[in-house]
């Protein structure tokens, strides 16, 4: 017990807390703030810049909001920046509603509320122009609020975070919210680098870490239709315990199951006679869903308590079920609603598998709110969606849309109309929604509480390639289960398919170790910028400051430990090869020249092959039949009109199955036949599913497939390593002989002498390569950034010196795009000058669009003039690329023109069905992509001369209008 003095001294303690900021701001609250939360905002109230790492849903955004506190009582101004329109959106409607609508404004781009207001919300990218503008509206900033700043790592848009942090005035407290990482010291040590004094001055920027969930989370696998507990563990979820031993139960199961051939009732024990509608049990809870804060269906505790949950396998060959053995969605959400885990976001990775897995529980008759609630969403989305054109909402599937959200689940994924999404948001986060069927881009800090998260697959298409779900991904995307002040635990659950392995989603969920790595890389952009607000010098001193180089400093350290024992290491090799017959290195050195001539006459046949492939593909027409390689759609091919600016030797063609394909070098082995010949209508459109039918019979009735082997004859006689002098295969044989000739060759410990020489070469070029890496890595950015200026004084944009900024650069400077300089020099260069509103619209489109995966490449062309100034960016694209690549620059990707024709039409006034239909484009993607070209319209109508700004204008007005206006704050 405390002594009188201790408590009035205790007293005092909370009495001198209460009347700080802080201490206001905490009271203000109505909940009790963690001691990671106490501590952040004590740091910030100090004049200290911090970083926040803590898991999803701790409870880390208070720390911003803090800091927007701190900046109204004390007069100063307050940004707070996210990485997405959608987040901005909901951090805006957050403030207002603390803070009232004249204090908080929104800006991004294409939204524009308030922004003189003392507290602004904003996409990142907007501060960083803002930056570079040198805008009024910096004065008087105190705080910049960087939530999922760990979003740097992007590598498209991350180094945008480093720009803002690096180039911020030191008077700015700049707060960083990110999601827990394993390097946070490193970052934090960064941060204080370029915001403070140095990485040893720890009161410059606090840097915190929470490894506690406050929600804690359980994670399972749902075999069939029965849930077991992914870890076996004493006391709560895997890892309060450290305990994650793999649940033994579960192993068992899945052992059983992968033996047997397929799912039978039996096999569970399931009534036998049970394939009716899967029903929800709304009528017990509610649409709010059951007591939130429960630990399950009728409060008896989390599934470890209770052992396996569920009385039903998957029935073999059930309608609906998903591949390898998994329940069927229905048969999912059935069975988290028996045990009270709604509601949930089940993650699917593939836009066509959200909106399919409504379709099957509509197709159900799944019902998981009751009707009246169903009565009043509908009438919530009527109003929501009053301005847009009716026949409009019948191209969207507006009726589905509804009657999945009046049954209680929706789809969520970029390819919805940007309105629609909001509208499930909206309900989902009021907890008037049960499930939604979620793509991954859900998982980014938008706050849409799930008690259960559910994850179908444990592979993703990563913008390139199907790959694994990373250990921060899976942290990301579980995440959203469990959130905090609504739910007492969280639920992850991942769906067992035949292929998966339960030790491999054990991995998955007690993997802690996800570093932050830098993706920032300088820009044209960014350069004429730096150069025209600090000068060549200074700018090339900011640069070495960036976190990119911070990490790569740090790296060359270990590298030259490296280097320096590789030396060490060398010098006993060359002890050990020594040989009494003679220089047995001089020997060695031979053998190494032999093995690595033979290796280079093989790469050398294998790219006379490649170019016989390519000359090949270079001489196709369109009609030609060609056979594919083994292992292609279809055994046969024909060629297709190309159009656009594509290298020449790819070619569009059509199998003997329908499908669309595009042909490489890489795609073929062998040098490719023509085996017949067949007349491809003029009008043919290779987006038409009939037109592809039709052509691909007629190959199939016309064309007799070849005798096998035939096709890849030509160029096999060829002989990449002739005998004639100087030649490949003369050095061979000359080393050869001089290997006979050597006095080590007839040494009786030849081989072991030259196992320690091989073990030397070996060496050697490793430790050449490490000290090529630590060349490479000192100074890298700052190297980059000094090649870019030297092509831009080369083009203009900078003077002779590289010093100053030109005319021609100061236009590029208000150009924020990947294909930068392909706009600069557009404009430069007049080629949109003869264009119409519409024509430009299609022309822009090229340079914000990027065709998905393998979509095939043949756009068509709206108007002469169109196809005419693509055909002149695309030389001018080229033209940069070679530029770059003498000044050892890594290109950009090419303009791609396969929006242009949907844009044209849209701009021109025709309707959405009329515009989508045949066009392969979902309308959300659409919508998104015709966005991003009015904010590129934009630039140009900033950096263009007079007629082209007219131009850009109307063209950006002949855009907004239906459905891409509908919604102006996603």
């Amino acid at each position: 017990m405390s002594s009188p003095a201790e408590r009035y001294a205790m007293s005092r303690a909370r009495a001198a807390w209460a009347s700080t900021p802080a201490g206001r701001f905490a009271e203000s609250l109505g909940f009790e703030l963690d001691d990671f939360q106490l501590e952040a905002i004590k740091a910030v109230q100090d004049g200290a810049g911090v970083l926040v790492a803590a898991p999803t849903g701790a409870g880390k955004t208070v720390v911003g909001e803090f800091a927007v506190a701190l900046a109204l009582e004390t007069g100063r101004k307050a940004f707070y920046t996210t990485p997405i329109k959608a987040l901005s959106n909901q951090k805006y409607h957050d403030l207002v509603e603390r803070h009232g609508t004249s204090r908080v404004g929104l800006l991004t781009g294409d939204a524009s509320i308030n922004g003189e207001a003392p507290i602004v919300v904003m996409t990142t990218e907007v501060l960083r122009n803002m930056m570079y503008a040198a805008s009024p509206t910096l004065q008087g900033l105190g705080f910049v609020v960087m939530d999922e700043v760990h979003y740097l790592a992007d590598r498209f848009r991350g180094a945008v975070w480093e720009e803002v942090i690096i180039h911020l005035p030191p008077s700015v407290q700049v707060i960083s919210l990110s999601a827990t990482v394993s390097n946070a010291e490193e970052f934090g040590d960064w941060l204080r680098s370029v915001r403070g004094r140095g990485e040893d001055d720890e009161d410059s920027v606090a840097v915190i870490v929470a490894e506690h969930r406050p929600v804690p989370l359980w994670q399972h696998m749902m075999v069939g239709t029965r849930l077991y507990d992914l870890f076996v563990t004493e006391g709560g979820p895997a890892g309060r315990d450290g305990t994650t031993r793999v649940n033994p139960e579960l192993l068992d199961r899945i052992a059983q199951a992968e033996r047997s051939s397929g799912w039978s009732r039996e096999d569970a024990g399931a009534p036998r006679g049970r394939r009716g509608s899967v029903r929800g049990r709304y009528a017990n809870h509610g649409p709010a869903g059951p007591r939130r804060g429960g630990r399950g269906r009728d409060d008896r505790g989390p599934v470890s308590d209770r052992g396996p949950r569920g009385d039903d396998a998957v029935p073999f060959g059930e309608r609906g079920a998903l591949p390898g053995g998994a329940a069927s969605r229905a048969q999912v959400i059935d069975r988290l609603d028996r045990e009270g885990l709604l509601p949930a976001i089940t993650f699917i990775f593939s836009r066509a598998g959200c909106d399919s897995a409504v379709q099957q529980l509509l197709a159900r008759g799944v019902r998981l709110v009751p009707e009246e609630e169903g009565r009043r969403i509908r009438n919530l989305v009527q109003e929501r969606t009053a301005e847009v054109d009716p026949a409009d909402l019948g191209v969207l599937g507006y009726h589905d849309f509804v009657e999945g959200l009046a049954r209680g689940y929706a789809a969520h994924h970029a390819g919805m109309l940007p309105l629609f999404r909001e509208i499930v948001e909206e309900l989902f986060t009021h907890g008037r929604l049960r499930a939604v069927f979620a793509t991954e881009t859900l998982a980014l800090g938008i706050n849409m509480p799930a008690r259960t998260v559910v994850l179908e697959k444990l592979v993703k298409f990563n913008g390139e390639t199907h790959a694994p779900v990373t250990p921060a991904e899976y942290t990301q995307l579980t995440g959203r289960a469990g959130r905090r002040g609504i739910d007492v635990e969280g639920h992850g659950v991942v769906l067992w398919r035949r292929g998966v392995d339960p030790m491999e989603v054990a991995g998955l969920a007690s993997t802690r170790t996800y570093p932050l790595r830098s993706s920032f890389r300088p820009s044209s952009n960014m350069a004429v910028n730096l150069v025209a607000q600090y000068g060549r010098e200074r700018a090339h001193e900011l640069l070495q400051s960036s976190f990119a180089q911070f990490q790569a400093d740090r790296s060359v350290v270990g590298l030259t430990t490296r280097v320096r024992d590789n030396l060490r290491a060398l010098e006993g090799y060359d002890e050990a090869m020594q040989c009494d017959r003679g220089d047995f290195r001089d020997y060695g050195r031979m053998r190494h020249e032999l093995a690595e001539l033979e290796k280079k006459q093989a790469r050398r046949r294998q790219a006379q092959r490649r170019a016989d492939i390519g000359q090949a593909l270079e001489e196709l027409s369109v009609g030609d039949v060609i056979q594919l390689e083994g292992g292609r759609k279809g055994t046969m091919a024909v060629v297709l009109p190309t159009r656009g600016n594509r290298a020449s030797f790819e070619r569009s063609v059509l199998t003997s199955n329908g499908s669309l394909q595009q042909l490489t070098i890489a795609g073929f082995k062998d040098v490719p036949e023509v085996i017949g010949t067949l007349k491809v209508p003029s009008h043919f459109n290779a987006r038409s599913p009939k037109a592809r039918k039709d052509l691909a019979a007629a190959m199939r009735s016309t064309v007799r497939e070849p005798l096998p082997g035939r096709a890849g004859a030509r160029g096999q006689d060829r002989d990449a390593g002739s005998l004639g002098p100087g030649s490949g295969e003369a050095k061979v044989e000359e080393l050869r002989r001089r290997l006979a000739a050597h006095p080590c060759h007839g040494c009786p410990d030849r081989e072991e002498h030259a196992r320690w020489a091989a073990r030397w070469w070996q060496l050697r070029k490793e430790t050449d390569d490490l000290q090529r890496r630590v060349a490479e890595r000192t100074n890298t950015v700052a190297k980059t950034f000094e090649r870019i200026c030297d092509l831009l004084s080369e083009l203009g944009y900078l003077g002779p010196d590289g010093r100053s900024v030109t005319l021609e650069g100061e236009r590029l400077r208000r150009i924020y795009t990947e294909l930068d300089l392909v706009v600069a020099e557009s404009l430069r260069r007049s080629t949109w000058a003869r264009l119409g509103p519409a024509d430009l619209a299609a022309v822009v489109s090229a340079l914000v669009h990027e065709s998905r995966g393998d979509e095939i490449i043949d756009p068509r062309m709206p108007t002469v003039d169109v196809e005419e100034a693509l055909g002149e960016m695309g030389a001018i694209w080229r033209e940069i690329t070679a530029r770059k690549s003498a000044h050892q620059l890594e290109g950009d990707r090419e303009p791609d023109a396969g929006l242009a024709w949907m844009v044209h039409r849209w701009a021109s006034g025709r309707g959405l069905d009329e515009v989508l239909r045949d066009g392969g484009m979902s309308a959300g993607d659409f919508v998104r992509r015709c966005k991003q070209v009015v904010d590129l319209l934009g630039q140009i109508a900033q950096a263009g001369d007079p007629a082209i700004t007219r131009t850009a204008r109307r063209a950006s007005d002949a855009i907004l209008r239906g459905v891409v206006a509908a919604d102006r704050l996603d």
